[in-house]
């Protein structure tokens, strides 16, 4: 059964912990997530672009598959199934299909207009039962299509966008989507300090995960970080495990081709990367 992800992120805030949000793109992706939550004993946020929900052939196919999955592997970790980086409209759309969290990213509207529909959305959501992320400020990079400057969020701004009544709220600090340049300056923690202070027990979200040093997400989570976001890591993952048993040539052995054989190598890469990162979150064994 899905759940909102509002208890989950209420736990790790107070635990000091954040859960993972791992992106999923198919079928292989899904399952390897869910087996080791399930086996790590941790909550766990599968999240979808609208434009892997698109690739999925659509929201409610991708809805239907993930419930019936974690029914038909067994798994009792508590599971959300989120929309990210969601528009006004895709976050309509996916509280439609029977996902039970949404994202609405409103970063790029003028803040009276992010105001305007995050309200509206909260509203909705605290009808059905769904949780709801909010973002102020953009995260760098381009992810599926989504393209942010990465600045640095104004945290009045975010406790303003807080004060809705959304569950959790992703804020700029610098973070970027995909890999990070050498220059990159890093996590701007002062800037999360003050949205803190601003937000007080409203669980934050780092999205852009990949590649942020490990005392960097131990001291975010420390700031208040509770729902941390991991996708092109997984995809080096898979990319990498993929092509090695390709260019070892075990595809042309006996029957190496058959998808199950073919794939199953980038899928146990895919396990390795959310055990460790569950384990650096601080997520496994609270479920």
């Amino acid at each position: 059964m899905l759940v909102s992800a509002e208890e989950m992120l209420k736990k790790a805030k107070a635990g000091h912990y954040a859960v993972g949000q791992f992106n999923i793109n198919n079928l292989e992706w899904t399952k390897s997530i869910l087996l080791t939550a399930q086996e790590m004993k941790s909550p766990v946020i599968l999240g979808v672009s609208e434009g892997a929900g698109k690739y999925m052939c659509g929201f409610k196919t991708v809805a239907a598959m993930v419930s019936a999955m974690v029914d038909s592997l067994g798994i009792t970790v508590p599971v959300a199934l989120h929309l990210d980086h969601g528009t006004y409209e895709g976050a309509k759309a996916c509280i439609e299909a029977g996902f039970s969290s949404i994202m609405f990213d409103g970063s790029s509207l003028p803040i009276e207009e992010n105001v305007e529909k995050t309200k509206e959305l909260v509203a909705t959501c605290k009808e059905k039962g769904l949780s709801l992320e909010a973002e102020v400020g953009s995260i760098g990079g381009e992810e599926d299509g989504v393209i942010g400057a990465g600045e640095c969020a104004d945290p009045d701004e975010c406790e303003r966008v807080a004060n809705l009544g959304v569950t959790m709220l992703a804020a700029g600090i610098g973070n970027i989507h995909g890999a990070y340049p050498d220059n990159w300056a890093g996590l701007s923690f002062e800037t999360l300090d003050a949205i803190q202070q601003k937000t007080g027990d409203m669980p934050l979200v780092l999205h852009g995960g990949t590649g942020i040093p490990d005392d960097m997400i131990k001291k975010a989570i420390d700031l208040g970080v509770s729902k941390i976001n991991v996708n092109t890591e997984c995809q080096w993952a898979f990319q990498k495990a993929t092509r090695e048993y390709i260019l070892a040539g075990k595809d042309l052995e006996g029957k190496g081709f058959d998808p199950r054989k073919l794939l199953a190598p980038g899928a146990e890469a895919i396990k390795d990367t959310v055990r460790e990162k569950i384990k650096l979150f601080g997520s496994d064994g609270k479920a």
